[in-house]
């Protein structure tokens, strides 16, 4: 079944899958939408207003590890197993991810990815997100029902997740190219970074290509043509190693589907992302066009 799963699934697919009821313990649809704090949005609460038929919230910040001092790092196995059994998703099930971002999408890739490194192939992303959902016409509601809960067994692909240590390496030897996709100001240092507590800026090497450059003016995820022409242009050879950052291990999942997309699966995630990097690195690591770098 696996094989015929796409990575990204259109709106009129899933509105079809919602109208024939195939929605239940083969097909579960999940409301990954997370934002940053500073924007003020209760997801919960959006959620509980208006949301595709049938769907269940996924919260990015509590299928984490708490005892972390970073955001939303990923959760144990056996946490994640209990959770998204608790949301009716078993090792069959086709799970599609969404979000309510204006961007189309911003943290449904990151949920995508958290079941794949944990074993689940079968998940794709609603191309468009709630933004295209609605603009097509299809209906959302306010009612909800629990899921009946299933048994997950999560297994870790330890690979796919890289460390603050793995990229400090990295900044000596060299061998593996890694994608910044946080905004070019952001990541140049000229922009403010969203969390009061680190200062913007890239660690030596880093290659940037904003999320938003792999969605078109609609939201929706760009062609695979385009996309590869994207990563070309950016400098990045896909056929070599590749790992992806961003402030805090969301928005970097972006350029892991992308690159899913265009057949590569071996992309790595560095989990911590800036938001370690900035606290742990050494002053000269930290590359910055602002004035006072850190500190």
């Amino acid at each position: 079944m696996a094989a015929q799963i796409r990575a990204v699934v259109s709106a009129q697919w899933l509105a079809n899958a919602v109208k024939t009821k195939l929605v239940g313990p083969k097909l579960r649809i999940l409301d990954g939408s997370w934002y940053l704090p500073k924007s003020k949005r209760d997801t919960r609460e959006e959620f509980s207003q208006k949301h595709i038929p049938g769907a269940s919230f996924f919260d990015i910040d509590e299928c984490s590890d708490r005892s972390s001092p970073y955001d939303h790092m990923l959760p144990t196995s056996s946490d994640f197993s209990r959770y998204v059994g608790e949301l009716g998703v078993g090792n069959d099930t086709h799970v599609v991810v969404y979000d309510t971002s204006d961007f189309g999408s911003f943290s449904a890739p990151r949920v995508w990815w958290m079941f794949r490194v944990f074993g689940l192939d079968s998940v794709s992303v609603l191309d468009g997100g709630l933004k295209n959902w609605l603009a097509e016409g299809h209906p959302v509601t306010s009612d909800y029902s629990k899921p009946e809960r299933r048994d997950f067994q999560a297994s870790l692909n330890q690979s796919w997740v890289k460390s603050f240590e793995d990229v400090l390496e990295n900044i000596q030897t060299k061998q593996v190219q890694v994608v910044d996709a946080r905004s070019a100001g952001r990541f140049r240092g000229t922009d403010p970074e969203p969390r009061q507590d680190s200062v913007s800026g890239h660690f030596p090497g880093a290659i940037n290509m904003p999320f938003t450059s792999f969605l078109d003016s609609s939201g929706k995820h760009l062609g695979t043509e385009t996309l590869a022409k994207l990563f070309k242009e950016a400098g990045v050879d896909l056929e070599k190693p590749l790992w992806a950052s961003c402030g805090s291990g969301v928005t970097a999942c972006h350029v892991i589907l992308a690159a899913y997309r265009l057949g590569y699966s071996g992309i790595g995630l560095y989990d911590g992302s800036w938001g370690e990097f900035f606290k742990r690195a050494p002053p000269e690591y930290i590359i910055s066009e602002r004035e006072g770098k850190k500190g």
